[in-house]
């Protein structure tokens, strides 16, 4: 049977998180709070001024207590995966445990990725629920909307979309009026959408300072919901923040596979619950299988 390894991205983050791997990994911990700048423990312990939330923090936070918790799994010689699947920032873990760059590498790619997605503004992201790519298309042209992004899509049934702030009033207020359910999240701009293209671009000139080893394990990237490609991991990582995440193809993808998919997450569930929603659905659709 496949196995595959989640690692979830921005949005799962909490206060308290790492609590239990911090200790166990004394030297990694010190060394990720000096090459940040700040106390990590601290910040994942106490939260002040919910700076948790905050991108710039969030993303190297998250991607250290991933990290921590593979090499507690590694440690413990539990199961080797199959596959990894990240969530978003999540990829950078999955790349991670795929050899694809050591520990500070990725650390060091975050934490410029988290502050120049944190240092774009003016925009957000909602989640709408039970309307598909193409009736939200529809809705949209109808309501003349111009400037929405689908920036996620997570599950056959929940869509990410992002603009800026006016055009995401505007968006609201139509899928109100058609009884639409929708969330909107708390992100400080509209992430993965066209209106990153300027972080994009500055985060492909640093990565021109990094070099990446193919993967030994396959990883599944965001961007095309398939397997990567060989020396495809830089222009990967930056396409990755303006186009959508493709969560629901990515899990397909596995799905597709001739035996049944087992997931482990790291550090939670809600990857596993969309994957739960996804296998549904895509049973619902191929009754035959």
């Amino acid at each position: 049977m496949p196995f595959a390894i989640l690692f979830p991205g921005q949005g799962a983050q909490f206060q308290g998180m790492g609590a239990d791997v911090f200790g166990r990994y004394p030297g990694l911990t010190e060394f990720a709070c000096d090459l940040l700048g700040y106390d990590l423990v601290a910040l994942c312990r106490d939260n002040p001024g919910d700076l948790l939330s905050r991108t710039d923090r969030t993303q190297p936070a998250l991607y250290t207590v991933n990290a921590l918790h593979t090499f507690e799994r590694e440690r413990r010689e539990e199961r080797r995966a199959d596959c990894y699947l990240g969530h978003s920032l999540g990829e950078y873990n999955a790349l991670l445990a795929a050899g694809a760059f050591d520990f500070e590498t990725g650390l060091r790619l975050v934490k410029r990725r988290g502050e120049l997605m944190a240092a774009a503004s003016g925009g957000g992201m909602t989640a709408v629920m039970d309307a598909p790519e193409v009736l939200l298309l529809e809705i949209f042209e109808e309501d003349g909307i111009e400037g929405v992004d689908l920036a996620g899509f997570n599950t056959d049934s929940q869509i990410v979309i992002a603009a800026p702030d006016e055009v995401l009033r505007d968006a609201h207020a139509a899928l109100g009026r058609r009884g639409i359910r929708f969330a909107p999240l708390r992100v400080s701009a509209p992430f993965h959408s066209r209106y990153m293209a300027s972080a994009r671009a500055e985060f492909e000139e640093f990565l021109r300072g990094f070099t990446f080893a193919e993967p030994h394990t396959t990883v599944i990237a965001n961007v095309t919901g398939r397997p990567y490609e060989r020396g495809a991991i830089a222009a990967t990582l930056c396409e990755q923040i303006v186009a959508p995440v493709r969560w629901a193809d990515s899990v397909r993808r596995l799905l597709d596979l001739e035996s049944p998919l087992e997931c482990e997450e790291v550090g939670g569930k809600s990857l596993l619950r969309m994957v739960d929603k996804i296998r549904v659905s895509t049973a619902a659709a191929s009754p035959l299988r």
